[in-house]
């Protein structure tokens, strides 16, 4: 269990501080690129845009594109090809605690479907009494519930188990994304056609070419799933399911199924090709862990992180996110030492369930080499494990569910490096 806060002792640290410190510069302001980011038009600069008139409303054709000067996009892995593929969110440029849908992280096993709403259907059948097919329209007059929960596929952070590999947070750490849901709880579905009373999993299964298909506890299903139809405001993605998703709050990425069409209600796991043979846990005496769901709390450093510059000594505000799958995040800290010591960040949104929270701690860099590093505690008092407690139980030869302390070395020049402590 973590130890009690001095709450007197948080609010001290930042009834000052907060006023006076600033965001640190990544370098010096560069001048702007002329090439347009991928969904931004490229418009002339005027002198002075006092002296022109500006462009014209439906030029952007009835769907608004973001400024010409905002760069932010995805980075795709070194996949082994465009159909099973990984697409990282730029969390260090993320603004606020919610991810664009246009920069929402992707991980695809078959390509990404073509899929016509009017022809879509989403099946519940099997331990049920009564089996039902729903349309998307039939499921979008269904009383819905919005929600804000993060995603994070199990395999984030799997380059670190051996040494660090990670040149910077997006590769780290941006299979990580954070949107607002809208759907339908699957337990007003459970209602309409009854559950058996030996009903214990549900088998979910999606319309894309791998055909996706993973296990889930009734109780998680009944409990907060969603039948998601949309995300910030407008319909799915298609690389985020359209035109539905399961969202089960907490859980590993890979059982959010994308492209929903079939559920089957059983008295048992299906064990299927993503359960067994993939996303398991291998434990350091070669055994596997199955259905290891929940992903831990975890947190991490985006400011400053990897491949970032310090201009100089002086004034910064360390900035990060924190996140768990068992509730809210109950205090972040801070360690400028090593672990050695920790001191409270200030946690800068409301915590909610299953959702990401932004943290800042003000800090002043004497321009002497140290190593930043953020540690969650989630309302379970779990607190997030340095990679020496974390090794000894998992070994070194595992995948996913890392969620080891992240370090960031500064050296004396202002450069941050990913390191291992």
């Amino acid at each position: 269990m973590r130890p009690s806060v001095d709450l007197g002792r948080r609010k001290l640290l930042f009834a000052g501080a907060a006023a006076t410190a600033a965001t640190g510069l990544i370098g010096s302001r560069a001048a702007a690129d002329t090439k347009a980011p991928p969904g931004a038009a490229l418009y002339d600069v005027p002198e002075d845009s006092t002296k022109v008139p500006g462009r014209g409303v439906h030029e952007d054709h009835g769907y608004g594109t973001r400024s010409q000067f905002e760069k932010e996009v995805r980075v795709k892995a070194d996949n082994p090809s465009d159909i099973t593929s990984w697409t990282f969110t730029p969390l260090a440029s993320t603004i606020g605690n919610l991810t664009p849908s246009g920069l929402h992280f992707e991980r695809h096993h078959g390509g990404i479907p073509v899929i016509d709403p009017d022809r879509h259907d989403l099946f519940l059948h099997g331990l049920v009494d009564v089996a039902k097919k729903f349309s998307v329209a039939e499921l979008k007059r269904l009383p819905s519930v919005t929600r804000k929960y993060f995603i994070e596929c199990s395999g984030n952070t799997l380059s670190e188990w051996s040494k660090p590999k990670g040149k910077n947070v997006q590769f780290t750490h941006g299979l990580l994304s954070t949107s607002e849901w809208t759907g339908v709880p699957f337990a007003t579905l459970a209602r309409a056609v009854g559950l058996k009373d030996n009903a214990a999993w549900v088998l979910a299964e999606g319309a894309d070419a791998a055909v996706m298909t993973r296990s889930i506890p009734i109780a998680k299903m009944l409990s907060d799933a969603l039948i998601v139809y949309g995300q910030n405001g407008e319909a799915l993605r298609p690389e985020q399911g359209y035109p539905l998703r399961l969202v089960l709050p907490g859980f590993e990425g890979n059982t959010h199924i994308k492209w929903l069409r079939r559920l089957q209600v059983s008295d048992r796991p299906f064990m299927t090709r993503e359960e067994t043979s993939a996303y398991t846990d291998l434990m350091k005496d070669g055994r596997a862990k199955l259905y290891t769901l929940a992903m831990d709390a975890k947190s991490v450093i985006t400011f400053p992180s990897g491949e970032m510059m310090l201009p100089k000594p002086g004034q910064y505000m360390i900035q990060g996110f924190a996140w768990t799958g068992r509730g809210r995040v109950h205090a972040v800290d801070i360690s400028l030492d090593k672990g050695a010591t920790w001191l409270p960040a200030r946690i800068d949104n409301v915590p909610e369930p299953m959702c990401t929270v932004r943290f800042s701690f003000p800090w002043h860099w004497d321009g002497k080499p140290v190593v930043l590093q953020s540690r969650c505690t989630d309302e379970t008092g779990y607190v997030q494990p340095t990679r020496a407690e974390l090794i000894p139980l998992r070994g070194e030869n595992a995948i996913y569910h890392y969620n080891a302390i992240q370090s960031w070395a500064i050296g004396a020049d202002g450069s941050v490096s990913n390191v291992h402590i």
